[in-house]
């Protein structure tokens, strides 16, 4: 017998088999999954087989069978009358004798965007002293994220190097990306599967701040009842068009029940998991106790293909220390942006990429009218491009879904002969008709979760 505790927000999957259970698939877990994009709770594609869950000790027989799980910690809200400034001094202390123990003497590669977890982590790395890498990507015919990164860079003295996330690379890289996530989330998010080969030619640890924006902001809006959290959460966590897939695989499998009330069930049973009476702090423990270790943990494995990864944010007193801070320092990302304000001006004054043109020292004024003026010279750019040919690209599935080249990929995959035995073709080829003349933005990602079970099924059958 051995004996594995699992971290308060994992970053691995931990796998074992439950007895008694049948060696058949959960088709309830899978709707879910094909619903949110992430699998819940410790379900996984197969009844009998699960996964640890976060924040429990758990004893395993030499089979790999679970005996027993208990759980060593529990999401709380027992907040500390403390002043701001109090608070903003815990996260500091915190916050760099983490990313101290966890860089060490070794050399950083940080990952830069136009937020505000990646600016904090530079911040730090900087006032460490730490040697760092630092890279930023944008996508093929979009904006240009990395420019604002390339000055975080400059202004904290690291190295930086660019990329451009290209169209059609991900059907050169769709095996290799299965089997390191083992079709646990789909395949457009982790675009960083795209540049995978120049991590490989860095060299140092990966020091990731995924996370943060959840840990270090509310987690439910002001004044949500409690009898409103379940369609809360429903907000957040389902994709678009995922209820619509979820539906169409419930009624094709002929489940007992209906999809809507197995899905309402089910959050209500992981909520009442949480004993917390602020919603705001108990909407932060569902994300991180569910959402977190199944979807952000499972494309970390992407970075951990090329090197170690460190993640301040998912270390166990970072955790343990958001549950002592008042929801009122929390919100609004307020001790991210004060500790960058107060520890590095000079990175603060630098564009915010979700307040553009703004930073951190003026982004209140980002309302009419000082920004009207950005925003008719920036819709403009947009139409511009438009017409000039060239589709203005947010998002990775436009570059791997879209143009003739891509069709043909993506089709090999979704008529895939052996996939009709998993998911009636009817159902794919509606969806996929409606991504190609109704809505492709509301329908990219049931098609993009049809693409990842495909896939999964190959490797299932082999």
């Amino acid at each position: 017998m051995r004996s594995i505790k699992t971290k308060i927000i994992p970053i691995h999957q931990t796998f074992v088999k439950i007895k008694g259970e049948p060696e058949e698939l959960d088709y309830k877990a899978i709707c879910l999954f094909a619903a949110t994009g992430f699998f819940w709770d410790d379900s996984t594609y197969w009844k009998h087989k699960k996964v640890l869950r976060p924040g429990t000790i758990n004893d395993i027989d030499e089979d790999g069978y679970l005996l027993s799980s208990k759980p060593w910690f529990n999401w709380s809200y027992e907040p500390k009358d403390q002043s701001f400034d109090a608070s903003l001094q815990q996260y500091k202390e915190l916050f760099e004798q983490i990313i101290n123990e966890q860089i060490g003497n070794q050399q950083a590669i940080s990952p830069l965007s136009g937020g505000l977890d990646s600016r904090s982590q530079a911040v730090a790395l900087h006032n460490l002293g730490k040697q760092v890498t630092s890279y930023s990507y944008s996508f093929q015919g979009g904006y240009k994220e990395h420019q604002i990164s390339q000055q975080i860079a400059k202004a904290c003295k690291f190295d930086f190097q660019a990329f451009e996330i290209p169209s059609s690379y991900l059907w050169d890289k769709i095996d290799e990306l299965a089997e390191i996530n083992q079709c646990y989330s789909e395949f457009t998010h982790p675009r960083q599967m795209a540049v995978l080969e120049d991590f490989k030619h860095m060299q140092g640890i990966f020091s990731l701040g995924h996370w943060g924006d959840v840990l270090f902001d509310k987690g439910g809006d002001e004044g949500i009842q409690d009898k409103d959290l379940v369609s809360y959460i429903h907000k957040k966590v389902i994709k678009k068009g995922g209820i619509e897939l979820a539906q169409q695989l419930w009624k094709s499998w002929e489940l007992e029940g209906d999809f809507d009330a197995y899905l309402k069930d089910t959050t209500q049973s992981l909520l009442n998991r949480i004993d917390i009476q602020n919603t705001s702090a108990k909407v932060r423990a569902f994300k991180s106790m569910y959402w977190a270790p199944r979807w952000t943990s499972i494309n970390l494995s992407v970075f951990e293909a090329a090197h170690p990864i460190t993640l301040p944010y998912y270390d166990n007193r970072m955790c343990q220390l958001i549950c002592e801070i008042p929801e009122e320092h929390l919100a609004d990302r307020q001790l991210q942006i004060e500790y960058i304000k107060r520890n590095n001006p000079e990175v603060a004054n630098i564009t915010w990429q979700d307040q553009k043109p703004f930073n951190l020292m003026n982004f209140h004024k980002n309302k009419a009218p000082y920004n009207l003026p950005y925003r008719i010279t920036d819709k403009l750019k947009r139409v511009l491009q438009e017409k000039a040919g060239r589709k203005f690209i947010q998002r990775n599935w436009e570059l791997q879904f879209l143009g003739k080249k891509n069709e043909k990929q993506l089709e090999s995959y979704l008529f895939d002969e052996d996939f009709k035995g998993f998911i009636d073709t009817s159902v794919v080829k509606e969806l996929y008709h409606n991504f190609q003349t109704r809505d492709p933005v509301y329908y990219s990602h049931p098609v993009s979760m049809l693409l990842t079970l495909s896939v999964w099924n190959r490797r299932n059958l082999e």
